[in-house]
């Protein structure tokens, strides 16, 4: 395992979740304007779809800012909940992506559930 300070381990947690927040909350904005861009190969948008991006749009885009303003503050005791919170929302989107057999949802929300995750853990650890 790798050793590294706890600066060093906050510089590389601040950088990968700012990535990763920016990453949820562009795509929930990107989601209302173009629902189409969410959909599998060959589905069309009906209300369903419509509905489903403004979920997670009304979802992902406050929880990023929480992420955001947190690591702006360096607020690192308080980082950790949140980021358990916003994993979880990630994994419930890798589920819907399984679901719906959307590889490209299942292994992008999955990826980012993972270093929300893993980071939640080591600062709760740290």
């Amino acid at each position: 395992m790798v050793d590294m300070s706890v600066s060093t381990a906050h510089i590389v947690i601040g950088l990968l979740n700012a990535l990763v927040a920016l990453v949820s909350g562009v795509s929930g904005v990107v989601g209302l304007a173009r629902p189409a861009l969410g959909l599998a190969a060959g589905e069309s948008v009906n209300s369903g779809v419509v509905f489903f991006a403004r979920a997670y749009a009304v979802r992902a885009v406050p929880l990023s800012l929480v992420v955001l303003v947190l690591l702006a503050a360096g607020s690192w005791g308080s980082l950790g909940p949140v980021l358990i919170v916003a994993g979880l929302a990630q994994l419930g989107d890798a589920a819907i992506g399984a679901a719906r057999r959307n590889t490209g949802t299942l292994i992008t929300a999955g990826a980012l559930a993972a270093v929300h995750l893993v980071s939640a853990q080591w600062l709760l650890a740290h």
